[in-house]
This record gives C-alpha cells, structure tokens and sequence, in this order.
C-alpha cells in the first residue's frame, strides 16, 4: 500500500491498449514498460509476442519499435525482433556531457529574450511535471519535462538545435527513474524547472547558467545515485 510519503511507480499505463493511434499509444506502453524494468536491456523481444502482451495487432507495436529504434532505446534485429538498448555509465555520462555542451549555451541565450507569454506557458508545463513526479506518473512526467524542454530550445528558432535536445534527452529519460520515484528525489528534480524560470523571468544570464548547469548535473548523478557526473 503506498503511503503518504512514498509515491510509487505508476504502471496502470502497462496493459492493453483502449484508444487513440495504435502506434502512439503503443509507444507509451513501451516507455512506461522500459521504465518500469519490465522491458529488460539486453533482452530481444518479437513485435507479435509484445502485441499480445498490449492486445494490439503485431504491426503498430513494429511501428512504433522502430520509432524507438530511430531514438536509439532499440535495435531491430532482421527477423528475429527488437534488442533493449543497454545504456552504461559511459553512454550516460557522454550525452550528459553533450547536453551541457547544447544546453547550456542554448538556454542563456533564450533567457535573454525571453516573452513573458512564453514563461507563463513554461510555468503551466513546470506545474505539470512537479505534479506528474508527486504521483509517480512517469509517463506523464516524461511527456510534460519533454515538452517543457522542447518548448524552451524553440525559442531560438533552429529546427536542427530542437530535435538534437530532444533526442538526447529522450535518450536519458527512460532509465533509472523509478527509484527516484520511490525516494522522492524526481519531484526534487521536477522543481528546479521553476528555479529556472525565476532566472529566466529576471533575464539573469548568469544564474540561468548556473541553474541549468546544476540541473543536467543533478538529474545525470541521480541516475545512478550520485550527486553529480
């Protein structure tokens, strides 16, 4: 039974699929299942054995393994099924290192210019994942962190710069957060969006550096139980 202080781990997305495009929903069902370690690295598994695992056809769960695949949590291995990309401490601390490198630079630069309008619609997204982390909805926290991230690089207005973010974060977010989840630490986390903000609203380029510096750092060291890469 969870307790006040312990969210745990929302897995009621794993299951079969009701509604909305296949694909997408079978997607979520296999990040929700990825997160949740039912989906083991390593592993190989057949698009029609995962279909009836989700009560779906075989082909939207290959639709949406490839989609995967592009974002490199699969490989497609001809005939047999789709491998679980492993991620080791390397491969974590390379795209953290790369996203310090992207990150960092992109954010001062929108803090800079930034629209009250668009911090107001960044302070809702923020409002979304602090509440996705306090109710263990890792797929709803994915969804809301990713759109808040997308929506800040955009602001730049580089197409090429948005999707290379976003890809690399998406890369990062699919393992590990369950025990920030049953330590607490994820809603931690979720709340430094709204430090970001604070930056941003007073166009303080220096503290928004240091904000989002800590940020990737902080995330990257929790992964793995520590506190910084």
């Amino acid at each position: 039974m969870p307790s006040a202080t312990s969210p745990q781990t929302d897995t009621s997305h794993i299951g079969q699929i009701q509604s909305r495009s296949f694909r997408d929903q079978v997607r979520r069902a296999l990040e929700a299942a990825l997160v949740a370690g039912e989906l083991r690295p390593g592993e190989l598994y057949s698009a029609p054995t995962l279909g009836q695992r989700f009560g779906v056809s075989a082909t939207p769960v290959r639709e949406a393994m490839l989609a995967l695949a592009k974002d490199g949590f699969v490989v497609a291995e001809r005939n047999r099924g789709f491998r679980i990309v492993e991620m080791s401490d390397a491969d974590l601390d390379e795209i953290s290192q790369i996203r310090l490198l992207l990150e960092v630079p992109s954010t001062v630069e929108v803090a800079k210019t930034i629209s009250p309008r668009v911090l107001e619609r960044l302070a809702a997204i923020a409002e979304e994942i602090v509440a996705a982390a306090a109710r263990g909805d890792l797929i709803d926290y994915l969804d809301s962190d990713r759109r808040f991230h997308v929506e800040l690089i955009s602001q730049l207005g580089n197409a090429r710069l948005t999707e290379l973010v976003d890809r690399l974060r998406r890369q990062t977010r699919l393992y590990g957060l369950g025990k920030l989840v049953e330590t607490g630490r994820l809603v931690a986390s979720a709340e430094e969006h709204h430090e970001l903000l604070e930056t941003m609203l007073a166009h303080d380029a220096a503290a928004t550096k240091r904000v989002i510096s800590s940020h990737i750092k902080h995330v990257r060291g929790l992964w793995v139980g520590r506190e910084e890469i």
